[in-house]
């Protein structure tokens, strides 16, 4: 076995790596002088199991070409078996027409992977789960949960708790994870009008008195949380936190996070920290390395992905 890291999460990349106890291959991802992106491997792969793991964040674009071009040369470098691995599949939003004459980028996404040489790909928390049938190759697709329900044992070990699910698409996961902790549940009723701007509508469920989760996959302008963190406190919430699981937030999200009602905002390192949110007071990070690298340490060995949540 052999992995390969692109420039997206080298941190992420190492922290599997050291997991696995296995170092990562050597390779050159540069680009030329007009940006174009080259890549050189500098370690036989001919007949060997290697695994690619780059997080399609911003940039998103130069991301992606970097996965596709890394895949394309292992293929011709006659690898046995190619997995992509991507802690965060970016594009996963555009998974549906929303719209008349909108395309869906995910399909596309999905297309150009399996084109450019992948076997298999291996990814976390994908926005929908519906994405996993746009791929003619087989899709493992992990949940960081279990790594929040960690930590949110440790921080809230004296219960009080209602898990909030931000909007009405989230409700499965939130009552997944409420669940597991023995919390109530409750939903933000929210409209959103355009892309990145929601407006609060109402909230179902009771929440007064009590230390509200909100659980999310994607935090982006966060505007959403920030909204129903606000609204929460309305309705009488003693303390609003969130886990999310990839952390794209673009522009000033992390601003917005810092001045909200939210008294944390915990994310996974599927997408490289910012300075901005490592200096931030209210934002904090757990790793999904050890999920990630078992995972593939299990892919490579034939054994059974599903039984780690079982």
């Amino acid at each position: 076995m052999k992995l390969l890291a692109g420039n997206s999460n080298r941190p992420l990349a190492e922290a599997i790596a050291a997991s696995l106890n296995i170092p990562l291959t050597k390779a050159t991802v540069r680009r030329f002088s007009d940006n174009e992106i080259f890549v050189e491997i500098h370690e036989n792969v001919r007949g060997e199991d290697v695994f690619v793991i780059q997080s399609t964040s911003s940039p998103a674009n130069d991301n992606m070409m970097e996965l596709l071009i890394c895949l394309d040369a292992l293929k011709r470098s006659s690898a046995r078996r190619i997995t992509a691995v991507l802690p965060y599949f970016g594009y996963a939003r555009q998974d549906r027409k929303s719209a008349p004459r909108t395309p869906i980028s995910a399909k596309l996404v999905a297309n150009l992977i399996a084109t450019a040489g992948a076997n298999r790909v291996l990814t976390l928390d994908l926005h929908a789960g519906q994405i996993q049938g746009f791929f003619d190759i087989p899709v493992d697709n992990l949940y960081a949960a279990g790594e929040m329900i960690g930590d949110i044992e440790h921080n809230f070990p004296n219960g009080n708790l209602v898990v909030v699910s931000p909007d009405v698409g989230g409700v499965v996961r939130a009552r997944a994870v409420a669940k597991r902790v023995n919390a109530g549940l409750a939903i933000v009723d929210k409209r959103r009008e355009k892309a990145g701007v929601s407006e609060v509508m109402n909230i179902i469920g009771d929440v007064d008195g009590r230390d509200c989760l909100m659980v999310d996959d994607i935090v982006d302008s966060a505007g959403t949380l920030c909204n129903a963190a606000a609204a929460l406190k309305a309705a009488g919430a003693k303390e609003v936190h969130a886990y999310v699981t990839h952390a794209v937030l673009s522009g000033g999200a992390v601003a917005r996070v810092s001045a909200s009602d939210l008294e944390s905002l915990v994310v996974t390192d599927t997408i490289a920290m910012t300075e901005a949110m490592q200096t931030s007071v209210n934002i904090k990070t757990i790793s999904i390395a050890k999920l990630m690298a078992e995972a593939i340490r299990r892919i490579s060995t034939e054994s059974s992905v599903s039984s780690l949540f079982n």
